[in-house]
């Protein structure tokens, strides 16, 4: 049996869209387990749902991860419609105890901000991959899937309660454990995220400050080689989503600074 995770919180429509393109998931046995994150009562029909405490994803993830019974469990968000053979794709990708992780586009109908962000996103997981093994030290949480065991064994780190950080540090813990992060490109998710301008900002502000937590458990930044990449691919844009990638680089440094000195002045 394969088991999927979504995290929802407040977003029916989303989360409906992602449940029917579940429902025609081809994959001969598949668990379906909504983690309702959120405020009100999700309608969730095909699915078990698990109430979590508003804890944020990382524990939401860990949530459903515990109650589902597959041998392997894939995570996607209830923004993200994967496509028909995306469960099977994933699962084939951990048949040797490690994890897998597909390819995550933007939903055009989204616009030119949640464009821009999936560019950050997938430039990052691009520029993660080990010439070595051909693995991935980076994966987004919308489209990753792990056997079971690797899960229990290496659950995510609820210290990290926003959506910013958690999935960077934990891929990390994964290498580091000697785990392959398999990358299955006919995996496909299409991601449809309610951004806007002011969404991206803010979402990239919290994207600072989350990274400013995984360097402190350990964690290593991106280096010059994401840099040059999101230079030749955001130039190949267009000016308009440019000047958004630069806009959320630009909200990551400052959250970054602000969550440094708020630590700061704890102290």
């Amino acid at each position: 049996m394969i088991s999927v995770v979504v995290p929802t919180c407040d977003r029916p429509d989303a989360l409906a869209r992602c449940l029917a393109a579940l429902g025609r998931q081809r994959a001969q046995s598949l668990e379906i387990v909504v983690v309702d994150d959120g405020r009100g009562e999700v309608d969730a029909p095909g699915a078990r749902v698990v109430r979590a405490a508003r804890a944020g994803p990382a524990a939401a993830r860990n949530l459903g991860a515990r109650a589902a019974r597959g041998k392997v469990i894939c995570f996607t968000d209830d923004d993200c419609v994967p496509g028909p053979d995306w469960a099977r794709r994933l699962a084939g990708g951990c048949a040797d105890g490690g994890a897998a992780a597909g390819t995550t586009i933007a939903d055009p109908a989204a616009g030119a901000a949640a464009a821009a962000a999936q560019l950050l996103t997938n430039t990052l997981m691009a520029t993660s991959r080990d010439e070595g093994s051909g693995g991935l030290r980076f994966a987004p949480t919308c489209n990753l899937a792990c056997h079971a065991d690797t899960l229990a064994a290496l659950p995510f780190d609820e210290a990290f309660a926003l959506a910013a950080g958690e999935d960077r540090d934990w891929c990390a813990r994964l290498v580091a454990s000697g785990a392959l992060l398999r990358h299955v490109p006919g995996a496909v998710v299409v991601h449809r995220p309610q951004l806007g301008p002011r969404g991206l900002v803010r979402q990239q502000l919290r994207y600072g400050a989350g990274a400013v937590g995984f360097r402190a458990a350990g964690g290593a930044l991106a280096g010059a080689g994401f840099y040059r990449a999101l230079a030749r691919r955001s130039a190949c844009t267009g000016a308009g989503p440019a000047a958004l990638v630069a806009l959320a680089q630009l909200s990551v440094a400052t959250g970054a600074a602000r969550e440094l000195l708020q630590q700061r002045l704890a102290r």
